[in-house]
């Protein structure tokens, strides 16, 4: 009895094992055949690229035909403008704190806050009366002193006929010519005095002393101003035209005094928003000395500023152009790389392969770049994706990106994809992965199961082969770890990424 107990024992565990390795086979089979897709498993006529002998053109390795992608430039020959970029000060080419020049209580005031304001336009009043009256009596007694003098210019007539007739003595004559002599400078100390008093009552009328906006009213009416006033009755300032200063390097002086030498020099605003207008104006003059803490000279320029766009205080980035390189050779500063020997470029050739080629950097700007050997008018160089070449690497041009455009909203309704290339993979196929992640048309990442704890990036399926490729293989480079090229993500092979952009 314990016998056959025992092998009825035996005979249950080996059945319950024998079920479990066959649920374990058919687990580590399903990844497999999802990744094989309709035409096949892995490895297999029409299977998923990836696969290994036998399988189709995803089965190359990395290099094995598919080139680099990367975007191109041609070297053309033109003028190539050298500019100069510096940081301006917005200065009103005219400005004034209006202050009363006597003192008095404000009356009046006359301008609106922020108004613009005409040469000679009355700004504000103050009371009058006060120098009225004192210019009054300085004119009665400049009358008064002239009706002396005119009395003793008379006697002084009778006395030099007296004196023909020797009815007086010398002495006498002399005295009342002293006498009129006397009166005139009295007559002509009060005439003094008249003057000022009417100045100081012309004075309580205040005018703007050119044209310009006014600024925020600094003192009601009621108030007394005087002339030692800090703040003023208002500020004006001239905004049309204006002023701009900014300081330069030393060094840029000889090539500046050059340009203005040649003509004027144009100085335009750098916009800081999308869609700013640039403001053009010409440079005024040189400061008269380098400063020498600093080592930088200032220069002002002149601005229209009809349409009032820059204002007093304002910072202002600036560039002028002080020399001009005729018919140089010029290339996209990204495409001039740096190396042991020098800087260098990637030159296109007519195969698809690239040359790096040693060049000669003449002039540059801050997006250009003059050659001045090494390379002729036409060649194409590489602007991006240099990182991932060697000389004689082949390569790929694909379209450049237009700004703020993904997917459909980019023109033509689809992704960037190289010259030649089918941004779907495979016929049939959904749009392939860029990157190696999700994209429109690719499986949406599926989240670890509950009481799974969830693979590391980068770590292979549970089985430890890669679906899409042979056994013990990882995905290629850029390639998505599941789904064939057209089935859900890019990829696995060169061939497969003829669609996708890395």
């Amino acid at each position: 009895m314990a016998p056959t107990r025992l092998i009825l024992t035996l005979a249950g565990i080996a059945l319950i094992g024998a079920g479990g390795y066959y649920y374990w086979q058919k687990r580590q089979e399903t990844p497999a055949a999802t990744a094989a897709g309709p035409g096949g498993p892995p490895g297999s006529p029409g299977g998923s690229p990836g696969g290994g002998p036998g399988g189709g053109p995803g089965g190359r390795r990395p290099g094995g035909g598919m080139g680099v992608p990367v975007t191109l430039a041609a070297a053309t020959r033109r003028d190539l403008v050298l500019t100069l970029d510096a940081l301006g000060t917005v200065q009103a080419l005219n400005s004034v704190t209006v202050r009363s020049k006597v003192s008095g209580q404000l009356l009046e005031v006359l301008f609106r806050e922020g108004q613009d304001v005409e040469k000679g336009d009355i700004l504000a009043r103050i009371d009058d009366r006060t120098y009225a009256a004192a210019l009054a009596q300085a004119e009665a007694q400049k009358a008064y002193n002239q009706a002396q003098l005119a009395n003793a210019r008379l006697d002084l007539r009778r006395y030099e006929q007296l004196l023909r007739n020797n009815g007086v003595t010398s002495q006498q004559v002399d005295t009342q010519r002293a006498s009129v002599a006397m009166y005139e400078a009295q007559v002509a100390q009060y005439q003094a005095a008249t003057d000022s008093a009417r100045a100081q009552l012309d004075d309580t009328v205040i005018r703007a002393p050119f044209a310009g906006r006014v600024g925020l009213r600094q003192v009601d009416v009621g108030n007394l101003v005087s002339s030692s006033d800090t703040n003023g009755i208002v500020s004006l300032a001239q905004l049309t035209p204006i002023a701009m200063t900014f300081t330069l390097p030393q060094q840029e002086l000889p090539r500046l005094l050059r340009a203005m030498a040649a003509g004027p020099v144009p100085v335009d605003t750098i916009p800081t928003a999308p869609g700013e207008e640039t403001e053009r104006g010409t440079v005024l003059t040189i400061g008269n000395s380098v400063d020498s803490t600093t080592g930088t000279f200032t220069v002002k320029a002149s601005f229209p500023n009809a349409r009032r766009r820059l204002w007093p205080g304002a910072f202002v980035t600036l560039r002028l152009p002080v020399e001009t390189v005729p018919q140089a050779l010029v290339v996209p500063l990204v495409a001039v790389q740096q190396g042991p020997a020098g800087a260098y470029v990637f030159v296109a050739k007519d195969d698809q392969t690239i040359e790096q080629r040693t060049v000669t950097l003449g002039a540059t700007t801050r997006s250009e770049a003059a050659i001045r050997e090494g390379l002729r008018a036409g060649e194409r160089v590489v602007t991006s994706g240099g990182q991932r070449l060697n000389n004689g690497s082949r390569i790929q041009e694909v379209s450049r990106p237009v700004p703020g455009a993904t997917g459909a909203n980019r023109p033509g309704g689809g992704p960037v994809v190289p010259q030649g290339g089918n941004p779907g993979g495979n016929p049939g196929g959904n749009q392939g992965n860029t990157q190696g992640g999700p994209e429109a048309g690719a499986p949406p990442a599926t989240p670890p199961q509950e009481g799974r704890r969830p693979r590391p990036e980068g770590a292979p399926p549970r089985g430890g082969n890669w679906p899409g490729n042979g056994p013990g293989t990882m995905p290629a480079e850029g390639g998505s770890a599941q789904g064939s090229n057209g089935q859900g993500g890019s990829a696995g092979a060169p061939a497969g990424r003829q669609g996708a952009v890395p």
